[in-house]
């Protein structure tokens, strides 16, 4: 080893640059990470589980195919179809219409080719398809007959008049109906499918129905016929003991006092896993204050399952904020995915999301218990896991990092984490309401915002009925009909 000699005001300069060096590169470590975690967000799976491979939308079709696999034969069997031999996923309604194509040979063909005698039908083989036939309007026109009487209208002063009776018109002063409405509505809350596609669908099929049009029907059997609905549905709700609550935001151009690139918010609230009719709700707010869940659960008394956000911690004493173990694994997660592979095993971060993942593994032993076996299922099983994570989190120094703002992120919500042992009925994240709000995420990114806030109301609204129409195994589109 060469000993190199310095000048001491030279050697002084250094050692007074080495903080500046430190913190250097303390910041590009931080902004390495951001870059790793910013590529694995962009181009990595989206699923936290390990080992998953992300579907390519774009190559959907060729990861599902497997033409190895022979199509499953639809056989009617007590009166539904399924398919022979093997589970299939592919499966028929009983009551599907069958429409008949019979193949015949011509009459002049009926002739033995040998002995030119008569030819008789011995047998017949068939094939099935399934016909998918796109949407097509039909003009309903409702005739009512009006009734009078001969001898009353000969003999008397009054002439009584009878009219058949007539359900009233789904609009008033418009051509809508039900099945209409209901299929917008469906297309667009359900599918995903903005006004715009609609339109041009229905134009190249010949029926001019532009966008406003579909909206003021929108915006019209919204309030009419599903608003009353929704009102019922959030008192019923608020009686509930278990709710989930969640938040994301929505863009609302034409709102009195903002800008447009200003943001909302869609609210959602829903019951838990205790309810045998479950509801969900999407309730629109101009921002994302305390006041707005606080105003929603007026008069609720039991527990509401949030994320981190702080605004909940604010309600009333008489709700009690469980918290979401998920985000604090996510936490864990994404700072394990901020490292470089190679030191990855056996780090910090993993060490936290092994912990997170052996609360995880109780949860799933007890998916099929009781309430009241699961409570003491966790008693004995999670909180010496919670114990030995809380004593392992308050040693740990992360600093800036990613897996020090996943360990303040824990410690900070630890008081709303611990408290799912609380109760059985209690879910260990609020992935129920997470899901919930899923479909309303994935529409956004088709018709990106609202117009006004009567549009942002009414969205929230027919979410409200869809989505709790498909919680309780109800077709949306049958369902809106029906109201």
């Amino acid at each position: 080893m060469e000993t190199v000699t310095i000048p001491r005001e030279e050697y002084e300069e250094l050692k007074a640059l080495q903080p500046q060096v430190s913190e250097l590169t303390r910041q590009v470590q931080w902004l390495m990470e951001q870059v790793r975690l910013a590529k694995h967000r962009q181009f990595g799976a989206s699923s936290e589980k390990s080992g998953h491979t992300q579907l390519n939308l774009f190559n959907e079709a060729e990861q599902q195919a497997d033409e190895n696999i022979a199509e499953p034969e639809l056989c009617e069997v007590e009166k539904h179809y399924r398919k022979k031999a093997r589970e299939a996923k592919d499966r028929l309604p009983a009551d599907l219409p069958v429409e008949v194509v019979e193949h015949t040979l011509p009459a002049d063909e009926q002739i033995c080719p040998e002995c030119d005698s008569p030819l008789h039908v011995m047998g017949k083989r068939v094939r099935r398809e399934l016909k998918l036939v796109p949407a097509k309007a039909v003009i309903v026109e409702h005739v009512q007959y009006v009734y009078a009487c001969r001898e009353c209208e000969r003999d008397s002063c009054g002439v009584p008049i009878l009219k058949a009776p007539v359900d009233e018109p789904v609009i008033k002063g418009s051509f809508a109906s039900p099945e209409a409405v209901a299929h917008i509505m469906a297309q667009k809350f359900v599918m995903g499918v903005p006004l715009y596609r609609q339109e041009r669908y229905w134009t190249r099929r010949g029926v001019m129905l532009s966008r406003q049009t579909m909206s003021n029907w929108l915006l019209r059997a919204s309030r009419d016929w599903l608003e009353p609905i929704w009102d019922a549905l959030h008192e019923v709700l608020l009686n509930r003991e278990v709710l989930h609550g969640d938040e994301t935001v929505l863009q609302v151009l034409h709102e009195e006092g903002k800008s447009a690139q200003s943001k909302s918010y869609m609210w959602l609230y829903r019951s838990g896993c205790d309810a045998r009719a479950p509801i969900v709700l999407f309730d629109y707010q101009p921002d994302r204050t305390a006041k707005r869940p606080a105003d929603f659960l007026q008069g609720f008394k039991g527990y509401l399952h949030t994320d981190g956000y702080a605004g909940y911690h604010a309600l009333h004493a008489d709700i009690v904020v469980v918290g979401c173990w998920a985000h604090a694994r996510r936490k864990f997660h994404e700072a394990l995915e901020s490292m470089t592979p190679k030191d990855r095993e056996g780090s910090l971060a993993q060490q936290g999301e092994r912990f997170c993942d052996k609360l995880f593994a109780v949860e799933r032993k007890a998916k099929d218990m009781t309430p009241q076996e699961r409570h003491q299922f966790r008693q004995d099983q999670a909180k010496p896991v919670l114990g030995a994570f809380l004593a392992w989190l308050k040693v740990q120094n992360g600093g800036k990092t990613a897996f020090g703002k996943a360990v303040r992120y824990t410690l900070d919500n630890w008081p709303y984490l611990e408290r799912y042992l609380l109760d059985g009925r209690l879910e260990i994240s609020n992935n129920r309401a997470e899901n919930s709000i899923r479909p309303f995420v994935v529409g956004r990114k088709n018709w990106l915002f609202a117009n006004t806030p009567r549009g942002a109301r009414a969205s929230a609204i027919i979410y409200s009925i869809v989505e709790t129409a498909k919680e309780n195994g109800l077709d949306p589109y049958n369902y809106l009909c029906y109201l």
